[in-house]
């Protein structure tokens, strides 16, 4: 009896200690798993943390950097035309109605579906004109390329004699003097390269990238504005002189510039109107004409406020040559301009 109790009892202890064996295989493989869960988890989660944070600061920059690239860009991002009326004309004021049906008839009968905001200053007719004279690649118009345009500053101010210039102003910069040259030069060559580099871009949407770029550039954009001015002046006295020697015909645009008391020569003219361009005054009318003659485009605009009228739509200059490029402009007041994009 005294055996068979002790075989029991022997039997017994070996049992235990063999599921105990088991048991502790099996307590030490899940203490195992669970510290490598745990390890694996805290190592998960320290990770997140640091893509959370480096996301965090990702978003930032690129939220400033936008905020700060679009405050500077002088023509902003295509947006919707009819969204657009509808948040700048609210209300129901007769001028009210008649602009937002002005943008539906471009809508609908111009296919005009978007448009770009050009800044609001005093170069906003120039900036929507040369913006889409280099975003379509136009070329030098062809009297440019029979000439050096960097030479044209020396030309009037030694071979023809007019030492006036030294009285240009630029812009919001309204200074006269002897550096007067030097700082037209300095324009022109501006002028230059740039149409020279975005003309010779075959890709449109590098030529897009390089436009955006030169026109978040305040400094830079207005020394081609000014460029500009100083090619007005100069066929405007190129034009004065034909005139007066009667060598051969000029443009019937010159005859409607001269006509003006506040520009009845060329002098008159820099001082009552080109000077104050980019500071006080825009292009007007005349000056629109002599602009789209010079660059050799059709310029069409699309003039809202004169819905229902002859004037809705003018092309300046209203002669023209076939092969000339049109570029299309949009006003409410003929003082500020946008540039409307069509699609089919």
């Amino acid at each position: 009896g005294r055996h068979e109790v002790w075989s029991w009892k022997t039997a017994s202890k070996e049992s235990l200690c063999l599921l105990w064996q088991k048991v502790k295989v099996q307590l030490m493989l899940s203490m195992s798993f669970l510290t490598a869960v745990f390890w694996y988890c805290r190592r998960l989660y320290s990770f997140l943390a640091q893509l959370l944070k480096r996301s965090v600061f990702i978003m930032q920059t690129l939220i400033f950097y936008t905020i700060a690239y679009f405050r500077n860009l002088s023509v902003l991002p295509e947006v919707d035309l009819l969204g657009y009326s509808v948040r700048e004309w609210k209300g129901e004021t007769k001028q009210a109605k008649q602009m937002r049906e002005a943008y539906e008839e471009l809508f609908r009968s111009c296919h005009i579906k978007y448009l770009r905001q050009v800044k609001r200053d005093n170069y906003s007719v120039v900036r929507a004109v040369l913006f889409q004279v280099f975003s379509q690649g136009i070329p030098f118009p062809s009297w440019m390329k029979e000439r050096d345009i960097l030479k044209l500053p020396e030309k009037l101010l030694y071979s023809q004699g007019c030492n006036w210039i030294q009285q240009y102003s630029f812009g919001p910069e309204r200074y006269t003097g002897p550096n007067a040259f030097g700082k037209l030069r300095k324009c022109m060559e501006a002028l230059k390269t740039n149409w020279a580099e975005i003309s010779a871009t075959r890709d449109h949407e590098e030529r897009g990238n390089l436009c955006n770029t030169l026109f978040s550039d305040e400094s830079k954009e207005y020394k081609l504005y000014e460029a500009i001015k100083f090619i007005m002046l100069y066929e405007v006295v190129e034009a004065y002189e034909q005139m007066k020697s009667r060598e051969e015909p000029v443009h019937n645009l010159f005859s409607l510039l001269f006509a003006r008391d506040s520009s009845s020569d060329p002098l008159s003219f820099m001082m009552n109107h080109l000077n104050s361009i980019g500071d006080s005054i825009c292009l007007d009318q005349v000056d629109l004409f002599l602009l789209g003659y010079l660059l050799q485009v059709k310029i069409r605009v699309y003039r809202l406020h004169r819905f229902n009228t002859e004037e809705f739509q003018v092309n300046y200059p209203d002669e023209y040559r076939r092969e000339w490029n049109e570029i299309f402009l949009l006003t409410e007041d003929d003082r500020y301009y946008h540039i409307p994009l069509f699609r089919t």
